[in-house]
């Protein structure tokens, strides 16, 4: 594997590769995990009040904080959805995409848009079954790249991609 060498990958964005992305990336920060966490502590803070409320009789306060618990869990678990959802809107509308990834970082190429990102800004990666999902640095904000391991040419641009990978950010 030499140091120049270049992977490239050619395909169309899938809905689901955009959510797998996109979980991928937001359990890979804090906020995202304390978020989840709070939610479910509220549902469960929640049940406890209304079983509280239930033994002095009060249904409606039952029925309100049920309805509260539940609205914080589904909300939680609704974002990522709701982010991929509008990515993909504007990542599908954009046709075939063509990405080289290369010692110098990659390069990102649509009908529209032509972005070329540097390793310096994707310090870490993650792997999935179908994926490879590039992060920025977690002081820099929650921003990604991902690459679906279905755009390579086989299974030996699949080792040589995780090559340079490894060679130039660290696996999350």
């Amino acid at each position: 594997m030499s140091a120049g060498e270049r992977i490239e990958l050619v395909y169309s964005a899938e809905f689901a590769e955009v959510h797998e992305a996109v979980r991928v990336r937001l359990r890979s920060t804090r906020w995202w995990r304390l978020f989840r966490w709070a939610t479910r502590a509220v549902c469960a803070l929640a049940a406890l009040v209304a079983v509280v409320a239930l033994r002095h009789g009060d249904v409606r306060v039952v029925v309100k904080l049920v309805l509260l618990g539940l609205v914080a869990v589904t909300c939680a678990e609704l974002v990522p959805r709701a982010s991929a959802r509008s990515l993909f809107r504007l990542i599908g509308s954009q046709g075939e995409v063509r990405a080289v990834v290369d010692e110098d970082g990659g390069r990102w190429i649509s009908r529209d848009t032509d972005m070329a990102i540097r390793w310096a800004l994707l310090t870490r990666y993650a792997e999935t079954p179908r994926l490879f999902v590039l992060f920025t640095e977690r002081s820099s904000g929650t921003g990604f790249a991902y690459l679906p391991k279905r755009g390579l040419g086989g299974p030996a641009d699949e080792e040589r991609l995780r090559a340079i990978l490894d060679r130039n950010t660290v696996r999350a």
